[in-house]
């Protein structure tokens, strides 16, 4: 990787050996290798066994779960926050597990629709909850920086499971608690 980024430089115009880049091809190497790390990361590794029997049949909501991801058109970054609930069966998962979930998806070449819904699958398949919905907040740089140039603008992704797709009133339960955010300190 690292001679494929002194060539991309070089297409550039730019001197892949002067002092402030020669180091260029390394840093960048090592940054795609942690930005696409979901690549090598697989779910029972991220589960690993934090899976417990429960008597809860309420809503479980992780909220404003921090990612970063990569286009998979331009190789840019697009981040924001992730909301994450579900109605528990008969497990329920470590709670840092599905940030964890979140980010495994999240490192690897993207589109936001995708990681929604491999986010929301992930959890199904792995505790066999009642439902599951994932809403995802997110700024695209491709949007931003090139192309039409829209800095502020957001993109919003859902994806509902089993009752959070079935029961209006479970869906408009989740989306109302993750609306109400946390007072400016």
């Amino acid at each position: 990787m690292e001679d494929l980024i002194r060539q991309l430089l070089a297409a550039l115009g730019e001197d892949p050996t002067r002092d402030g880049l020669k180091e260029t091809p390394r840093r960048v190497a090592k940054s795609f290798d942690f930005l696409t790390s979901g690549y090598r990361t697989d779910l029972d590794g991220v589960i690993n066994n934090a899976l417990f029997d429960v008597e809860y049949s309420e809503m479980v909501i992780v909220r404003d779960i921090d990612f970063y991801s990569l286009c998979e058109h331009h190789m840019l970054p697009f981040f924001g926050k992730c909301h994450v609930a579900y109605l528990p069966s008969k497990k329920v998962i470590g709670l840092s597990k599905l940030p964890r979930i979140v980010d495994m998806f999240a490192r690897r070449l993207q589109v936001q629709e995708r990681l929604t819904e491999q986010i929301a699958d992930a959890i199904t398949s792995t505790i066999g909850p009642l439902g599951v919905a994932v809403v995802i907040e997110a700024t695209h740089l491709c949007m931003a920086m090139r192309g039409v140039e829209k800095q502020n603008s957001t993109t919003v992704t859902s994806a509902m499971r089993g009752a959070f797709r079935d029961d209006a009133r479970t869906r408009h339960e989740f989306l109302e608690l993750i609306r109400h955010r946390k007072p400016a300190e």
